[in-house]
């Protein structure tokens, strides 16, 4: 599968960036199969949005919190995007 992001693991962490010359197109919506916590390093206006959620802009150093099966989006701003994922160990009881 083809993502709209290039990634690489530091420690944790995925380090994801996505590029300017991205489609927009390319940025669907989408669910994760393990909740995530996405953290922004610098000062960019590109958006998230979940399910019937608006839009927030993307805010250096805050973490947005996307428990697993929800679906969610990334709005293309100007610039590079680059966000720290943390995959959390999903612990459900079977």
């Amino acid at each position: 599968m083809d993502y709209p992001f290039k990634e690489e693991k530091q420690n944790n962490f995925h380090i994801r960036t996505f590029s300017s010359d991205l489609s927009e197109m390319e940025l669907k919506w989408h669910f994760d199969e393990q909740d995530r916590t996405v953290i922004c390093e610098h000062d960019t206006d590109w958006m998230f949005q979940m399910d019937n959620e608006l839009p927030i802009t993307i805010k250096k150093n805050t973490p947005i919190f996307i428990p697993e099966g929800t679906y969610h989006r990334i709005i293309k701003g100007k610039g590079d995007l680059v966000v720290k994922v943390k995959k959390h160990l999903n612990t459900t009881l079977i």
